[in-house]
């Protein structure tokens, strides 16, 4: 994906947007930044984890990298409505699509992130589920 742009849909090349995060190079600076390379994890599949990693702790009980690995749905897009930061506390608000079986599916998501020693967490968040079309 080098020179393609970033599943993200940020409109940056992959190598300049999530890539770095999603191989460690360097902790994502803000909750949306975040959001948007847990998206690419889970929308290019086989980064299960970095998605443990960027997962608060005490909330990813029970999940395995091998689980997240895996692609369980084609994701289709990415929308981020809004995101804020006050102190060591972040939200961000975002629309993602993916096809489940043969429905389109659009998940709205409130997330919660905190951070600690300079690196943002996902704590977890309000999910909405809608089916959208066939």
């Amino acid at each position: 994906m080098k020179n393609q742009l970033c599943v993200c849909g940020s409109q940056r090349w992959f190598s300049r947007c999530c890539e770095p995060f999603l191989k460690g190079a360097k902790p994502a600076p803000t909750p949306e930044k975040l959001v948007r390379s847990r998206y690419s994890a889970y929308a290019l599949g086989g980064h299960g984890e970095y998605l443990l990693k960027t997962w608060f702790a005490p909330m990813a009980k029970g999940l395995s990298a091998e689980d997240l690995s895996q692609l369980h749905q084609q994701w289709l897009g990415l929308v981020v409505l809004g995101s804020g930061v006050s102190g060591n506390d972040g939200w961000v608000e975002f629309k993602a699509s993916y096809r489940d079986n043969h429905d389109v599916v659009e998940m709205h998501e409130k997330s919660v992130f905190t951070r600690l020693a300079n690196s943002w967490f996902y704590i977890g968040g309000e999910v909405a589920h809608i089916n959208t079309a066939k």
